[in-house]
């Protein structure tokens, strides 16, 4: 019987499903993802994970009690760095450990520590370790390694073509590429994937924007080539690698682009956001040309609350712009 690996649908999930599923698949073991996020899972997270943790980890916690009891590891890499000048979120270094340590009867963790700073093979290394764990050998590691990075490849490429992740999964898993639609306004949305592509935790941000006739831009479907020139506008890097990511986003947006509004959505309790908001609020004011409007979800957002901000935040552009949706 195949290995069961879990795989938590929460935080970079929707970076780098395709890549782990297929790494895992070539192995010879069974992909088992916990599925869409539900109210159930929210609860349980609240429930298992420390007080004063972030909405996403406390998310991140019910997705992983949703697998106990379904699978025979789970992989939760500890990932630390992947373009060797900034690093995740420190919850994500201890990601491992604080799960380890807070269930009681939890299968084998594959936490292998990815930090390309390490040396030239370090992903690569990382990934024979998660191979090792299942006990494949190393040609079939090496090959499965490769695989893995080509369907990496091809889903980033997929992300720059303008679709987002939960599409270009499917465009992957299908070959079938569903039709666009022209909005008449355009909005770039600014967020850890984590909580925009989660349409739970989100309340369905996105689909709500293309249904008021709004098309979404958002981090990952611009080019890393264009996210890196935006030094010139920054005295240095921020430290955390996502919160670098959008703060360079929203100035490519401002200095480059013909967008019609930004939208920030913030995780309340994130301490990185704490400082990447006040950073964009200073950037945005640059431009008073370009309406701005932070989002901040949490455990209690309500449908309907989500719901009336950003109708009157679309309403006021649509004035603004003299656009008629």
């Amino acid at each position: 019987m195949a290995a069961r690996v879990g795989i938590p649908c929460s935080l970079l999930y929707f970076l780098y499903y395709p890549t782990w599923k297929t790494f895992f698949n070539e192995l010879g073991a069974q992909v088992i993802p916990s599925g869409n996020t539900t109210r159930e899972m929210l609860d349980l997270g609240v429930k298992e994970a420390l007080a004063d943790a972030c909405v996403p980890i406390k998310l991140y916690f019910g997705h992983v009690r949703a697998l106990i009891g379904r699978v025979d590891y789970l992989f939760i890499p500890r990932l630390v760095c992947l373009n060797k000048e900034t690093t995740y979120c420190p919850k994500f270094l201890g990601l491992p450990d604080m799960i380890r340590h807070s269930f009681r009867k939890i299968p084998p963790l594959i936490d292998v520590r990815i930090d390309v700073r390490e040396g030239w093979n370090a992903l690569s290394k990382a990934y024979r370790q998660a191979g090792l764990a299942l006990g494949a050998a190393r040609g079939a590691i090496a090959l499965a390694y490769r695989k893995a990075m080509a369907v990496e490849r091809r889903f980033f490429s997929l992300l720059q073509e303008g679709w987002q992740p939960l599409e270009a999964m499917q465009i992957l898993n299908t070959g079938i590429r569903p039709q666009k639609q022209k909005g008449r306004l355009v909005f770039a949305v600014l967020g850890y994937p984590y909580l925009i592509y989660d349409q739970y935790i989100s309340v369905g941000l996105l689909g709500r924007l293309k249904k008021m006739g709004v098309e979404v831009i958002t981090v990952e479907n611009l080019p890393p080539r264009a996210l890196y020139r935006q030094n010139d506008y920054l005295d240095k890097r921020l430290f955390w690698t996502l919160g670098d990511l959008v703060l360079r986003a929203a100035h490519y947006f401002l200095r480059h682009t013909r967008i019609d509004g930004i939208i920030h959505v913030t995780a309340f309790g994130c301490g990185p956001d704490s400082l990447v908001g006040k950073f964009l609020e200073m950037a945005v004011h640059e431009h008073q040309t370009v309406p701005f409007m932070s989002l901040s979800i949490d455990e209690h957002s309500g449908e309907a609350g989500i719901a009336t901000r950003l109708e009157a935040f679309v309403d006021m552009v649509c004035r603004k712009k003299e656009v008629c949706l």
